[in-house]
């Protein structure tokens, strides 16, 4: 994310963030999120703070320097489920990612290693292949990918269970900030950028998202905890797959396996 610009920190009324209410999420975890060292360690510090939810007390400069960063600077969510992974983590990753996975691989999910494998093969993208390399690592290793649907109800389960979401998303529609350009904002010139978060509540009443970010001062909550309408969140997460995010990773401690379920009714 690029730094914010003192003009920048204005909100149009119409669009002014809702503080968090106290009380009222039917689920809400005790989850801390410390602030991101620099504009491309959102993935890391996110990671951070899922481990310290689970009692992991690792130090945040490790999983910074141990989490390969992308060439142009940040991560791959299946680079955050790599490392956790290594941790006797249970790692699974729903994603909706039609760039890297086509739908129908799903059909026969023991075939995917081959399919991405044939799918580089194909098309000629050194973005594509940079993606691919972890993922077959991470299937590998015992990691899970499944195809997503009904994002808020995925995050209204996970959450009642107690598990925090770590989620890649695009960061210009969470925020409805101008696009960037070498790390500046550029409404004319800039690109989509993408960032993690950590969905740790959820009100069901008013359908929204507690979400930690551990980008302090961003520019349009101005604040590390905040509450955002689920879907909002859930387009922001969507839009993800233009910055090869738009996916949920769910982690637990190993033994305690994440399956999914094809319906969820909330109560």
């Amino acid at each position: 994310m690029a730094t914010i610009p003192p003009g920048d920190r204005r909100r149009p009324k119409s669009m002014a963030p809702r503080p968090p209410k106290q009380g009222v999420y039917r689920a809400e975890l005790q989850l801390e999120v410390q602030p991101q060292p620099n504009d491309t360690t959102c993935g890391p510090t996110c990671l951070h703070a899922v481990y310290r939810y689970f009692g992991d007390n690792i130090e945040l400069q490790r999983v910074i320097d141990e989490v390969p960063p992308l060439p142009g600077g940040g991560t791959l969510a299946v680079w955050l489920a790599h490392h956790a992974l290594h941790r006797n983590y249970d790692a699974t990753i729903f994603t909706y990612n039609l760039q890297l996975f086509d739908p129908s691989w799903f059909e026969n999910p023991d075939s995917l290693s081959e399919q991405l494998r044939a799918q580089v093969a194909a098309k000629n993208d050194q973005k594509l292949a940079l993606a691919t390399e972890p993922y077959l690592e991470f299937l590998a290793l015992g990691g899970k990918v499944y195809l997503a649907d009904k994002a808020s109800s995925l995050i209204r389960r996970f959450l009642k269970k107690g598990i925090p979401i770590l989620t890649g998303l695009s960061a210009t529609y969470l925020y409805r900030c101008a696009r960037e350009l070498d790390d500046k904002y550029d409404a004319t010139r800039g690109h989509p950028s993408g960032h993690f978060v950590v969905l740790s509540g959820y009100d069901r009443e008013s359908r929204d998202v507690m979400v930690a970010d551990p980008l302090h001062d961003n520019p349009f909550f101005g604040q590390q905890y905040y509450a955002v309408n689920v879907e909002r969140l859930v387009a922001a997460i969507l839009l993800g797959i233009v910055t090869y995010d738009a996916n949920l990773l769910v982690l637990q401690p190993r033994g305690h396996s994440v399956r999914p379920e094809p319906s969820l009714k909330v109560r």
